[in-house]
């Protein structure tokens, strides 16, 4: 029995199960339910409420169906969230990697797109940390990213080095931007009212108020007139560093 146990807990994917994805009305399960309709709903819940408030009970319900019909369909909620992940991967636009373009424009578009997605769905982040990303959305991605990354010139040894610094620090700061805005939403406010606030607070308190004070000169050479656009020129020119760094390593070897 125990060993038995063990085999359960070492299937860390619902990808890795070997089972054909239910469907159709076989047992009596409700007209129109299929595991794809069940997953986009799915989606819909976690934009809307949150990882938080998501729960099989509450998708049930918006199905309109009993939680045991769900369950005819996935076996667990994580395997519905491993699901669901992937599909959001499935909105990437991505580059051909055999196009006649340059790698960089690439590189930075993947980027872009990346940043994006982690702010359209906030949360996407915890879930990518939970599971493994071999659904086939998440692999097609990885796969243009290290085809594009192989173009480079990077010696083989790089590539996995690069893709970590450039994904990894689009990851982070599509997180926290994520999050910041999903903030600005429950504070009812737009985010250039949320930050007027957020400064005009900061600057009221001794301790904060010197920090702002030794970066007022960073922060007017950041330029920028709304927080979107701060934003934009922070990600750009820290992507930039990125590709830099990888030209430059380029030229060392």
């Amino acid at each position: 029995m125990a060993k038995a146990a063990a085999g359960r807990s070492a299937r860390s994917s619902v990808w890795l199960e070997g089972k054909a994805p239910r469907g159709g009305r076989g047992g009596g399960q409700p007209s129109g339910l299929d595991r794809e309709r069940i997953t986009a709903v799915t989606v819909r819940l976690l934009d809307a409420e949150g990882l938080a408030k998501f729960s099989m009970r509450r998708l049930a319900a918006e199905l309109n169906v009993t939680a045991m019909s769900v369950y005819w369909y996935v076996d667990t909620k994580d395997d519905l969230l491993e699901l669901a992940l992937d599909a959001v991967y499935g909105e990437l636009r991505l580059p051909d990697p055999d196009a006649d373009e340059d790698w960089r424009d690439q590189l930075r578009a993947l980027a872009t797109e990346y940043r994006a997605l982690l702010v359209r769905h906030p949360w996407l982040s915890p879930l990518a940390g939970t599971y493994l990303n071999i659904g086939p959305n998440s692999l097609a991605f990885s796969r243009v990213v290290q085809r594009v990354i192989r173009r480079t010139g990077l010696p083989a040894r790089g590539v996995t080095g690069a893709i970590s610094a450039v994904f990894q620090f689009v990851y982070g700061y599509g997180t926290i931007e994520g999050h910041f805005f999903a903030r600005v939403a429950d504070a009812g406010m737009t985010p250039d009212d949320y930050f007027q606030h957020a400064m005009s607070s900061v600057t009221e308190v001794p301790e904060t108020a010197e920090v702002i004070q030794e970066s007022k000169d960073i922060m007017a050479a950041r330029g920028g007139d709304t927080v979107a656009e701060m934003l934009d020129r922070d990600f750009t020119f820290a992507l930039d560093l990125l590709v830099a760094g990888i030209e430059a390593m380029v030229e060392r070897d």
